[in-house]
């Protein structure tokens, strides 16, 4: 660290870390499940907190049937009846802020809570961790975000460029939030999304498209089946067809993504067949994810899975007669990336160097969609740089190590100071 400025040196004695991990056990606390009246309770919640830390406060309830109409809206896989955007800004000579941090407030749902130590939504510390739905995903990159601008704030140093914060709803079904951030004019002229990055620098997303299968069968009797034709059965030939889609489409892999051993899975995650269990059924609808490669036309690959549908049914005498309806349902995210040259890059991996003295973060891809794309399709270079490990994202028993957060905190001090830099 002997390369600190007496400012970044002030700023990063002020990170609290007894106060990053009683406000991520706060927000925790809050059962922020996308869809559900708490996803909308958080953001009053952090807006007050924006406003203790001194920054100007943008809270407003989004008017959702104008941006699901809007031009490039990427789709929603819940229902909501409201939906609240939130910035904090701290401005600076230029009208623009220098850089905005970012992070989704919403969480997915705590699934079977057998298998979880605790309440899903009763946070503990145990061992240097903490446990709780959204510990890694991302209330840990939102506390960490805070906890930066809190450190600045009470170090006394001052910005000379504005910086922002962008806490957003809806990225695990789809975008809203940050589609409808981007939308009301909130920008910046880079942005580090603090999504948890297992101690990698993320400079790319690949994307990923929902889809609904719908295949028809005829009911019948179970008694006589042959009588009938079963949804299901049916349904048989396309899944190992697209179990080939998915192997013909990772045959080449981008260089930021070959260290997944599947880098663009395709994944049916949910099936319902049949109403009645002495019948046979007459119709199943399957759910899937197909995921993009960072530089794909999402257009193509629909027509590559409708075409492998449209293939197998045809082999198929009832299929043939009988073709599935594939429809695009659900959250459409497309890939994203930081520009090649872009100094965003290093200015976290330098920023990191020095906070923890080790080699310059790696980086890579990431193998799902998120709110790049969105940033980098306005212009804004973008990339992901925050605490915890994506393979605990969405499981049971979700935790993330106080030491990281507290190291990504600091991390995010020295990239801001560097970004907008200072007036000391």
């Amino acid at each position: 660290m002997s390369s600190l400025s007496t400012a970044e040196s002030r700023a990063l004695d002020a990170v609290d870390s007894d106060a990053i991990v009683s406000d991520l056990l706060e927000l925790l606390a809050v059962p922020s499940v996308g869809g559900a009246d708490a996803e909308s309770d958080i953001q009053q919640v952090l807006a007050k907190r924006l406003d203790r830390l001194g920054m100007d406060v943008d809270l407003w309830s989004m008017d959702l049937p104008a941006l699901t109409a809007a031009p490039g809206f990427p789709g929603v896989e819940v229902d909501r009846t409201e939906a609240w955007g939130l910035v904090g800004t701290r401005a600076g000579a230029s009208p623009r802020p220098a850089l905005v941090l970012q992070g989704h407030v919403d969480v997915v749902p705590a699934g079977d809570r057998a298998k979880w130590r605790s309440d899903p939504f009763e946070p503990s510390v145990v061992g240097g961790r903490v446990h709780g739905r959204g510990a890694c995903d991302m209330k840990a990159g939102v506390v960490a975000n805070l906890a930066a601008m809190s450190a600045i704030g009470r170090s006394g140093v001052r910005l000379r460029d504005g910086v922002a914060l962008h806490l957003v709803v809806g990225e695990e079904d789809g975008g809203l939030g940050a589609f409808g951030t981007l939308a009301r004019g909130h920008t910046g002229d880079a942005c580090i999304i603090t999504e948890p990055t297992s101690g990698t620098l993320i400079t790319a997303a690949a994307g990923a498209l929902t889809f609904t299968l719908e295949v028809e069968g005829r009911a019948t009797h179970a008694s006589t089946p042959y009588a009938g034709a079963s949804a299901i059965d049916a349904y048989l030939a396309i899944h190992w067809g697209l179990a080939e889609l998915q192997a013909e489409r990772n045959a080449v892999v981008e260089p930021l993504m070959r260290e997944y051993p599947v880098p663009y899975p395709l994944v049916i995650g949910r099936l319902r067949a049949g109403d009645w269990s002495s019948s046979v059924p007459d119709l199943l609808v399957a759910d899937g994810r197909l995921g993009l490669r960072i530089e794909e036309d999402p257009a193509e690959a629909r027509r590559q899975l409708e075409a492998k549908v449209a293939e197998v049914s045809a082999q198929d005498p009832f299929l043939r007669d009988h073709p599935p309806v594939v429809r695009w349902s659900g959250g459409q995210f497309v890939g994203g990336h930081l520009p090649a040259a872009h100094p965003l890059r290093g200015l976290v991996q330098d920023a990191h160097a020095d906070v923890t003295g080790e080699p310059p973060l790696r980086e890579r891809g990431a193998p799902y969609g998120s709110d790049l794309r969105l940033y980098a399709g306005q212009g804004i270079p973008t990339l992901h740089y925050g605490p915890g490990d994506v393979r605990l994202a969405h499981g049971p028993d979700e935790s993330v190590e106080v030491d990281e957060v507290v190291r990504v905190a600091e991390t995010l001090v020295l990239a801001t100071l560097r970004a907008c830099g200072t007036l000391d």
